[in-house]
């Protein structure tokens, strides 16, 4: 006999569902706006350094000089790889084919294991923020490494003269960038730091809630990242504009995929109702550095939105960050492969505070389901196998 319950809504995927208090990252999607704790996200990227954004992040508010030196030689300080990492423990992460995402997080429990972090709800407060900006400094260049080694080339040693972007694209190839690329990447990252509870920040609060350590809690929001429908999409951008390859293949191209149900890969987002900020931004510092892709893509665009218009008027499609991000990434010289692991390079700043906000007030997430399954039977005595 089934129990009679009152009736319950379910919100598939939590959309809605207010699961935690922050002051980290707020998101308006009717308005297209974000910020990082009191400062406008656009605005920070605009006049700042990343350095700067990442003290704001972990600090909760922005460095002075002298708090902004100290934080520089501190990332300056940890982005060397441990030594138990070197050699054939990396390799071996690296090794494989595939997406070096699954490389990049098999890389970092490897890391994590070697640090030795404690449970993040019974670690001092400074220890743990400690053991944050740690893994933060090492992943950018644990995501390089890895691409180095997967490409046949021995990792190249971060250079303590750069900064965190520079110095990230200098670990790729060896070579200095211009500063217009790196700084550009840099407010890719930074307007990308965080973004409210998207899947792998709740991930990492949902295991930091079990008091798993630091770097469980890291390695756990890589493997959410990694999906297409989160942190993979960039790449799947430039996918799409090879598929299409000329401007008299945009249509059919576009009407057969939208018609079919399939999606167009940078349009759309869960929470904005309206253009993506960062995709504003992004377009221009695409502009700015004269990407070859851009007249093909800005028609691209167009018309995509135009016919999501037309043949799904409901659903309210916008350009969203994937789709100039891509570009960017590209024209600053980022590997197609290395879009999504470039893209957790800068988040992992964001999942940091989340998983120092989250143990700082720490309870447990355990959510509820609601059961559809057959009412309750009695099980027969002896099984259904006797006569």
């Amino acid at each position: 006999m089934s129990v009679s319950t009152a009736p319950v809504t379910v919100s598939r995927g939590l959309e809605g569902v207010v699961v935690a208090e922050t002051s980290i990252c707020d998101v308006n999607g009717q308005l297209g706006t974000y910020r990082y704790r009191q400062y406008d996200a656009i605005e920070l990227a605009e006049r700042l350094g990343l350095e700067e954004v990442w003290h704001l992040l972990f600090f909760g508010s922005l460095p002075t000089r002298q708090e902004l030196d100290q934080f520089l030689g501190q990332l300056r300080s940890l982005r060397q790889l441990p030594y138990q990492l070197s050699g054939p423990v990396i390799r071996a992460a690296a090794a494989g084919a595939g997406d070096p995402m699954h490389a990049v997080r098999s890389a970092t429990s490897l890391l994590a294991q070697t640090m030795d972090f404690g449970p993040a709800t019974e670690s001092d407060p400074q220890e743990l923020r400690k053991q944050t900006i740690q893994i933060s400094a090492l992943l950018p260049t644990l995501v390089a490494a890895v691409h180095r080694l997967r490409n046949g080339l021995q990792p190249i040693d971060p250079d303590p003269a750069l900064p965190q972007a520079a110095n990230f694209l200098y670990m790729l190839d060896g070579r200095v960038p211009p500063a217009s690329n790196a700084r550009k990447l840099e407010q890719y990252m930074i307007i990308t730091a965080d973004h409210g509870m998207g899947a792998a920040t709740f991930a990492a609060r949902v295991i930091t809630s079990t008091g798993a350590d630091v770097g469980s809690a890291v390695t756990g929001a890589l493997g959410a990242f990694a999906g297409p429908l989160h942190g993979g999409a960039p790449s799947r951008v430039l996918d799409m504009l090879d598929s299409i390859g000329a401007r008299d293949r945009v249509d059919p191209y576009l009407r057969d995929l939208i018609s079919q149900g399939g999606r167009v890969m940078g349009f759309g987002h869960r929470v904005y109702k309206t253009r993506d900020p960062r995709a504003l931004m992004l377009q221009r510092l695409v502009e700015e550095l004269g990407c070859e892709r851009l007249e093909f893509a800005r028609h691209v665009e167009l018309r995509a939105l135009e016919l999501l218009a037309e043949l799904k008027p409901a659903s309210r499609l916008c350009t969203n960050v994937e789709f100039y991000a891509a570009l960017l990434l590209e024209e600053v010289g980022i590997p197609r492969e290395l879009f999504t692991a470039t893209f957790a390079a800068g988040r992992i700043a964001g999942w940091s505070a989340h998983i120092l906000e989250q143990a700082a007030e720490n309870r447990l997430i355990r959510p509820s389901t609601l059961f559809l399954g057959s009412d309750l039977e009695r099980v027969p005595q002896g099984g259904r196998s006797q006569p």
